[in-house]
């Protein structure tokens, strides 16, 4: 276990900090945070639809909510592009980049064929299904506008300044524009449909059992080393939201909504995430009463953010990150949360979410039954509360053994 501990501090984790560094990861991420405010937004209203269908008397506010998450792949678009810019250090193009995306956009999401002139088919490509076409066209303009950036036209020149900036904005977006008009107009080519196409197989396995859990599995992994779950906001956000809006279309036309593998599910109904990634509140629990000075102390001020789902002070001060008598039930949750969920959801034991609401720091279970319209979330929460204590308890005693040790040492 030392041999393996050593190995991932020294050797696994320092890499993969390296790796993520990446400009084009790292913007990848930067853009899936910018664009939390406007999904965050979209929840506001959902959650308010939730009062109205018990006080119906209120106004209609969702136009906040198609204005707002319903455009949320044009603004993924311009975030992309603008994020590129910034993380590829070209200060001079972070907006232009971002502008010259929306524009690539539009020409890739207009619709085609008999849907040609149609504004709801047009709000439905740029809305949360087109998420990875967002993506998409943010890193291809990016691509361009940094190739030409490296080029440095024109920069020892005597032409004005200002004029140097027109032609080094102008060249790009023509190529960008170009490129796409070809692949569009002239060969006819649905990129929203290739695009969208080439991501479903892996939309496909995540939803899936194995593949809800890996997700799970991967999250908890790396961010017991440190790492950040927003690094992988662009590999989970396309399969989340595209599951999410299919629940929401599924019901307004009078379906049942199946697809389990939403953020909803994952972070706002608080199983899979209990006191946070890794489902850290029953470890806090255990601080509080422990026998240790120190974990009772910190287990006692960690214990608020806790109850929001927040446990950003648990992981870095049990601490959890890099502790192997910790990180490996942290594991083990990662993978029994998703599977207790997708056995609840798939057997109709719990509903599945069907509404947008990812306001994540609502306590536990109140957000589970707001999340799932379902009272039968208190009892199967509670339920995951004792099976998550009882994966922790071994493992902290031992370690709370340790901490005893050291401070009768004093």
């Amino acid at each position: 276990m030392n041999a393996f501990m050593n190995w991932l501090s020294d050797s696994f984790a320092p890499k993969m900090k390296e790796i993520f560094a990446n400009p084009w990861l790292s913007a990848i991420a930067s853009c899936m945070q910018k664009i939390i405010p406007y999904i965050l937004t979209g929840s506001l209203i959902f959650f308010y639809n939730v009062i109205v269908s018990f006080v119906p008397m209120l106004p209609d506010l969702s136009p906040i909510s198609n204005y707002s998450f319903g455009i949320i792949t044009l603004i993924v678009a311009f975030t992309m592009g603008n994020q590129c810019m910034e993380k590829l250090n070209h200060p001079e193009y972070v907006i232009n980049g971002g502008l010259t995306s929306v524009c690539v956009l539009f020409l890739v999401a207009t619709p085609m064929g008999e849907s040609a002139d149609s504004l709801s088919a047009f709000m439905g490509n740029i809305g949360a299904t087109g998420i990875a076409v967002g993506i998409i066209v943010g890193l291809f303009v990016g691509l361009v506008f940094h190739l030409w950036g490296n080029l440095r036209f024109l920069k020892d020149s005597s032409v004005p300044d200002f004029v140097t900036g027109w032609i080094n904005v102008l060249i790009p977006n023509v190529i960008t524009l170009g490129i796409t008009m070809i692949l569009v107009v002239h060969l006819n080519l649905n990129l929203l449909e290739l695009i969208l196409s080439i991501f479903m197989p892996l939309v496909n396995v995540g939803q899936t059992l194995p593949g809800f859990m890996l997700i799970s599995f991967v999250i908890a992994f790396f961010y017991t080393m440190g790492i950040s779950t927003w690094l992988w906001n662009a590999i989970t956000t396309p399969i989340f939201m595209t599951a999410i809006q299919a629940n929401i279309d599924a019901v307004a036309a009078g379906q049942s909504a199946s697809y389990i593998v939403t953020s909803e599910s994952f972070y706002t109904l608080a199983f899979v995430t209990m006191g946070g990634v890794c489902c850290t509140l029953g470890l806090n629990v255990l601080m509080c009463f422990s026998k240790s000075s120190q974990l009772k102390t910190l287990g006692r001020v960690f214990i608020a953010p806790s109850i929001f789902n927040i446990n950003e002070p648990i992981m870095f001060g049990a601490p959890v990150v890099f502790n192997p008598l910790l990180m490996i039930p942290a594991w083990i949750n990662a993978l029994v949360g998703p599977l207790y969920v997708w056995t609840l959801m798939s057997t109709g034991l719990l509903n599945i979410p069907s509404k947008m609401i990812q306001v994540g720091q609502i306590p536990a279970p109140i957000c589970s039954v707001m999340i799932t319209e379902d009272i039968r979330a208190l009892l199967w929460w509670a339920l995951l509360f004792v099976i998550y204590l009882v994966i922790w308890y071994p493992f902290f005693k031992v370690y709370e053994k340790q901490k005893i040790q050291e401070e009768s040492a004093y």
